[in-house]
């Protein structure tokens, strides 16, 4: 089916797999970062492109409302009151070797593994001949035709706005009751 652009509908379809496809991979690694980092701070910040790649994932999926929210709430408030949290406890900041004393996650790795099996398992089962549509553009119901963002974000910038401050003084103000002179 040619558009009016001129594009192929399956030109899209490849693009949006291969698009998702990469935008996956970076959430995989920076998931095992999140996991791996032996630093706080890179663990959060590493939890943040986590998100950030939720929200790339619903701009695919045509739900621009759902992934302002996304940064909105997790990457915005969420990831902002942690690092509060990590700042304000006083957590070393650098290296630290005893951040998982856990002893075991050897235990822990095969049930991953076997989860992880029958995760795909399921999902390769309940969808194995369903076929994924186009973008979904103009169809009922989809944040295009409701305008709820518009009405939402056109009344309620400014209280937005402000709470971004306040987030941002009390950051600022963990940071100066954490530091050490």
């Amino acid at each position: 089916m040619l558009l009016a652009s001129g594009v192929l509908a399956t030109d899209i379809e490849v693009a949006q797999t291969v698009g998702f496809g990469i935008i996956a991979a970076l959430m995989v690694a920076a998931a095992l970062n999140v996991v791996l980092s032996k630093n706080v701070v890179h663990a959060a910040l590493s939890l943040v492109m986590v998100m950030a790649g939720a929200a790339a994932q619903y701009l695919l999926l045509a739900a621009e409302f759902v992934a302002v929210t996304q940064v909105l709430v997790y990457i915005g408030a969420v990831m902002v009151l942690f690092l509060f949290g990590v700042m304000l406890t006083r957590a070393k900041l650098g290296k630290d070797t005893d951040l998982n004393n856990n002893k075991g996650w050897a235990l822990g790795l095969p049930i991953s593994v076997l989860l992880l099996g029958v995760m795909v398992y399921v999902l390769i089962d309940g969808f194995d001949d369903t076929r994924i549509s186009g973008s979904g553009a103009g169809k009922i119901g989809s944040t295009a035709n409701v305008l709820l963002s518009d009405r939402i974000f056109s009344s309620y910038a400014l209280p937005f706005w402000a709470l971004s401050f306040v987030l941002l003084a009390a950051v600022i103000g963990a940071i100066v009751l954490a530091r050490k002179d």
